[in-house]
């Protein structure tokens, strides 16, 4: 196959997560990535999370757009990388978040699936 040029870069550059009430949400993601929470730095419609990698990630609450229905996806958006998943997965059950796919294990690769605030399936994975 032949290279074409492109315009568009070869990267993902955020990932959006929409969301019902961006106050909640951004305070619970911030609870969950273990990051300071300031709810005065809290504005719709949405709000960047302070991640540290290259893709950004941005709750967006749709407060302009009166007619978006949110639907939350039951498909994985995205996944968290963590060390060590037995920690992860203990992390998330005692804060009482819904897991919806337990530990799969496939060789050295491990990860389970588990719900935001409003029902979106997130990944968290070991690789």
């Amino acid at each position: 196959m032949n290279s074409i040029a492109s315009p568009i870069a070869c990267k993902v550059n955020n990932v959006f997560i929409h969301v019902s009430n961006l106050e909640k949400s951004v305070e619970w993601y911030s609870e969950l990535l273990g990051i300071p929470f300031s709810k005065g730095k809290v504005a719709s419609p949405v709000y960047n999370i302070p991640v540290t990698s290259e893709t950004g990630l941005t709750l967006d609450d749709h407060t302009f757009d009166p007619s978006f229905k949110l639907k939350p996806s039951d498909h994985v958006l995205f996944n968290f990388f963590v060390n060590y998943i037995d920690e992860a997965y203990e992390f998330i059950k005692n804060k009482g978040i819904k897991v919806v796919k337990e530990i799969e294990r496939i060789g050295d690769f491990a990860y389970f699936n588990f719900e935001d605030l409003d029902g979106n399936v997130l990944m968290i994975c070991n690789n």
